[in-house]
């Protein structure tokens, strides 16, 4: 099952918006969210906070995306879960 959304977050003072796709995989899910044109995906861990992880296909390209972006991200995505 996959439902788009927009994911809207603040950071350096601007309002950012990503698009961003629910994939749920039997007891679990994972949120892709399309960033600078890379799909990184956003996974809870064991305290239900979201970590992300980048495909080995796109690292070359992932220097593009700055940290601070997908932290703020994972926190909005915390929020959104609770």
């Amino acid at each position: 099952m996959e439902d788009s959304f927009m994911i809207e977050i603040a950071y350096q003072d601007k309002q950012l918006e990503f698009e961003a796709r629910l994939r749920i995989t039997g007891y679990t899910h994972k949120i892709e969210v399309i960033v600078e044109d890379i799909p990184v995906l956003f996974e809870p861990d064991e305290e239900r906070t979201y970590r992300a992880l980048i495909s080995p296909e796109h690292t070359e390209t992932s220097h593009k995306i700055k940290p601070g972006i997908l932290e703020a991200i994972a926190q909005k995505l915390e929020l959104l879960t609770r």
